[in-house]
């Protein structure tokens, strides 16, 4: 699979911090970034590389070459005037005959794309964005995407946003069917040239003009990974990534690496119990909650919401009432820089005749704590290793699941009562300062 990297910006933010080279070029541990991404590839056996430059670019090219020193072989697409971050890709059309990626040249990430190859070839779309969670969502651009994971809505940084929202951001790292060339009303002959209805250049924004306009056409997708990618745009952001490819975060987070979570109980554990929660308006998150996340997500362990939600079975709630009442929950805390990397629920119930009831969802099931199920599909999902995660929660059935997924636990105290756990805490800060 070929794999385009886009190289021409100018990193206008941090160039006051590097002002003799192009972004792409900016030193990771003293290994320029693009360098990095390159040698990733690689070792996954991506080696058809086209890189497209502007800004700088012969720096670019001088240092790369044709690639055979770093084991790939690199084209060049020379952007003579400026096309937009997307209009090389309608100069290099013709030689877009199959699925390639496309990524930017100017982040750091370690990903496993063939597992993202593998999610885009199952789902049979023209589009598959790499999306994930990160610390400013309030700042970002959003995706709302279906239980399918099929983009619904593509919300710009300058777009209105719902009050409520899934803190699930694009992060510039695409698979495209070039099929999405044919249903586009842009002429490559045009790209690059001048507009005589304007007299502007012809450009191509990528979000804008391509990605945006398939919301909503159910031929774009999200897929979801806690793998590391930021952006170093400014910085402070720089500062971070470098601390954290010294650390070993980035290659860590990888999921051809064993990861290793903090499973968190939601009520009672995140968010003050009430009992059977109902009404969004009674969700509220607990003192410290933010920053005792905020300490998970920035220690490498991932932190996955699992909850018992029986109101669905009961008719109580609705599916889409539980999904803002999340939704709730990501925005408080994005808003105070921590995220959950996913929420895993059980709709289920075993006790039927109850008025109002779900009967499909009235059954015994392996997903209900104390059962381990929600424990052992995040740990399929996301290639966690239980023995080396904890599962904290305030209930003894918490306590079971985690034990029968091979966890270690942590009861937070709600009641005097022995559960088993292998920690005893009064709150989820108190077990996060103990333990990270």
């Amino acid at each position: 699979m070929k794999v385009i990297l886009m190289a021409g910006g100018r990193g206008s933010r941090i160039s006051d911090m590097f002002p003799d080279i192009p972004k792409p070029l900016i030193p990771i541990d003293n290994i320029p970034v693009l360098e990095r991404e390159i040698v990733s590839l690689e070792n996954q056996g991506f080696k058809d590389i086209i890189i497209t430059v502007s800004y700088m670019g012969d720096k670019i090219i001088d240092y790369f070459g044709d690639g055979s020193q770093f084991g790939v072989s690199i084209q060049y697409y020379k952007e003579q005037r400026p096309l937009g971050n997307a209009g090389a890709l309608f100069k290099l059309k013709g030689q877009l005959l199959e699925d390639f990626l496309l990524l930017n040249a100017d982040a750091v990430f370690d990903v496993d794309f063939n597992r993202m190859i593998n999610f885009h070839k199952a789902h049979g779309g023209l589009v598959t964005l790499f999306t994930h969670p990160n610390n400013h969502p309030y700042d970002s651009g959003l995706l709302i995407a279906n239980e399918n994971n099929v983009v619904e809505q593509w919300i710009a940084k300058e777009d209105v946003r719902p009050h409520y929202y899934k803190n699930r951001v694009n992060a510039g790292l695409h698979v495209i069917s070039p099929q999405i060339f044919d249903i586009l009303d842009i002429d490559p002959d045009k790209v690059g040239n001048i507009d005589e209805a304007t007299g502007n250049i012809v450009k191509v924004d990528l979000d804008r003009q391509l990605l945006k306009p398939l919301a909503g056409s159910g031929k774009m997708f999200c897929y979801d990974s806690p793998e590391y990618v930021k952006d170093m745009g400014t910085p402070e952001r720089y500062h971070q990534v470098v601390a954290d490819f010294i650390a070993g975060r980035v290659y860590a987070k990888n999921l051809t690496n064993k990861q290793k979570a903090i499973f968190l109980d939601r009520d009672g554990v995140i968010n003050n119990y009430v009992g059977f929660l109902r009404d969004i308006d009674e969700f509220e998150l607990l003192s410290g909650v933010t920053d005792a996340i905020r300490k998970i997500n920035e220690s490498g362990y991932l932190c996955i919401v699992i909850t018992n939600q029986p109101v669905i079975a009961r008719g109580e709630v609705t599916v889409a009432e539980l999904n803002e009442i999340h939704n709730k929950m990501e925005t408080l805390l994005g808003l105070e820089g921590c995220y959950v990397d996913a929420i895993y629920y059980c709709p289920h119930h075993p006790h039927k005749g109850y008025k109002g009831e779900i009967p499909d969802l009235k059954i015994e099931c392996n997903c209900r704590k104390p059962k381990p199920g929600m424990l052992l599909k995040a740990s399929r999902d996301f290639n966690i290793d239980l023995q080396s995660s904890w599962m904290v929660g305030d209930g003894v059935n918490d306590i079971k699941a985690g034990k029968n997924a091979g966890c270690r636990t942590v009861y937070i105290k709600r009641e005097n009562i022995e559960t088993g756990a292998d920690v005893v805490v009064d709150s989820l800060q108190e077990f996060v300062d103990k333990i990270l």
